[in-house]
C-alpha cells in the first residue's frame, strides 16, 4: 500500500513538472508574439500652434512605450494642417477652431483637450498695474482690434500723455485668430494690427514693444513648469461683466492652474476658450494612428492636465474610443 502511494505521488510530481514546463513554454511564446506585434512606423502631424506643445509630449511618451515609432510634428497654423491632411501629406492635423464647418470636408475630428486664447501685452508696459487692476471689457477689445476707434493708450486708459497703441495679429490662418475674432464678433480677416507669423511671433513682438497688445494661445503665455507667465509677457484681464473693475471671481490670471480652472468651470468665456482637435482625412484606418489616438484619449489625458491644458469629459472620451474601436 505504501509502495502504491509512493508511486502515485511520484507520478503526480512528474505530471506537475510537465504542466509547469508547458506553461513556461506558452508564456515564452506569448512574450515572443508581443514582441512581434510591437508598433513600428511613422506618424506625421501638422497644424495649430495651440496643440503643438502637448502633441510633442504625447509623442515622446508614446515612444517610451513603442520606441520604434517615429514622429514628424510641425506647427504652421490650423489651415496649414487642414490642407496637409486633405492632401494626405500628414496623418493628422492639429486643429484649434470650431470644427463644425470642417465636417463638411469629410474630415474626422477627435477632441483631445481644451484651452483658450488670451489677450496679451508686454510685461514692460508702463501702465501694467492699472491694466491689471481694472482689465478691459469686450467693447474695449473691439475698439482696439476691430473698429480701430482706440489708436493710443491714452484713449484706452484716459491718460494725459499720448502713447501710440501698437496692435499685433496673426498673418497665418489660425485657430487663435479665428477664436479671438469670434469672441469680438468678427472674422480673423477683420482683425487690425501688424501681422506676424505664429504664436511665437506675437509673443516676441510684445517682449520688445512695451506699447504693444496682441493675443496668444494659453500654452504660449504660461510656463506649465513654473505656473507663471513667460518672461516678458502679461495677460490683460477681461472685465467679464463690463462694470469697469475686476471682481474676485475675475481674478485668476496669477497662475496657470487658476486659469485652467476658470476655463474648466466656464468662468473664462467660450470663445475665446475652445476645444482642440486632432483631425484625420476620413476615419483613421492605420493601426498605428488609431493606437496613438487611443493613447491620447486614455493615459495621455494625464499629460493634458500636467501640461496646462484642460482634460476632456469622460463621456466624450468614451464615445470617441468606441468610434475608434469599430475600426
Amino acid at each position: 500500500m505504501r509502495t502504491d502511494f509512493k508511486e502515485a505521488l511520484i507520478r503526480l510530481l512528474v505530471l506537475s513538472c510537465i504542466v509547469l514546463l508547458m506553461a513556461a513554454g506558452c508564456k515564452s511564446r506569448s512574450s515572443k508574439a508581443t514582441i512581434e506585434e510591437e508598433l513600428t512606423g511613422n506618424i506625421s502631424i501638422s497644424g495649430a500652434f495651440a496643440l503643438y506643445p502637448v502633441t510633442v509630449r504625447w509623442a515622446n511618451e508614446f515612444k517610451k512605450i513603442h520606441p520604434k515609432v517615429q514622429f514628424d510634428i510641425a506647427a504652421g497654423g490650423t489651415e496649414t494642417g487642414v490642407n496637409d491632411v486633405l492632401s494626405n501629406k500628414v496623418d493628422l492635423a492639429m486643429f484649434s477652431s470650431d470644427f463644425s464647418e470642417e465636417k463638411q470636408k469629410k474630415l474626422a475630428g477627435f477632441v483631445v483637450a481644451k484651452d483658450a486664447v488670451l489677450p496679451t501685452i508686454s510685461a514692460a508696459n508702463p501702465y501694467i498695474e492699472e491694466i491689471k487692476g481694472k482689465g478691459f471689457d469686450l467693447l474695449t477689445f473691439q475698439k482696439i482690434f476691430v473698429t480701430g476707434d482706440y489708436k493710443s493708450w491714452d484713449e484706452v486708459l484716459n491718460l494725459e500723455v499720448k502713447r501710440k497703441l501698437n496692435v499685433y495679429t496673426r498673418t497665418d490662418a489660425c485657430g487663435a485668430g479665428r477664436i479671438w475674432a469670434s469672441y469680438l464678433g468678427a472674422q480673423q480677416d477683420d482683425l487690425l494690427g501688424a501681422k506676424v507669423f505664429g504664436d511665437n511671433g506675437i509673443a516676441d513682438a510684445l517682449r520688445v514693444d512695451k506699447y504693444g497688445i496682441g493675443y496668444n494661445n494659453l500654452a504660449f503665455v504660461y510656463n506649465w513648469e513654473t505656473q507663471s507667465a513667460y518672461e516678458g509677457l502679461c495677460v490683460v484681464p477681461i472685465d467679464l461683466n463690463g462694470n469697469g473693475k475686476l471682481e474676485e471671481q475675475e481674478l485668476f490670471y496669477d497662475s496657470l492652474c487658476k486659469v485652467v480652472e476658470s476655463i474648466e468651470n466656464g468662468t473664462y468665456p467660450s470663445p475665446p476658450a475652445r476645444e482642440l482637435y486632432l483631425v484625420s482625412n476620413g476615419k483613421p484606418k492605420r493601426k498605428l494612428v488609431v493606437e496613438f489616438l487611443k493613447f491620447i484619449l486614455t493615459d495621455g489625458q494625464i499629460i493634458v492636465n500636467n501640461t496646462g491644458y484642460v482634460e476632456i469629459p469622460s463621456d466624450v472620451i468614451e464615445a470617441q474610443l468606441n468610434s475608434l474601436q469599430s475600426n
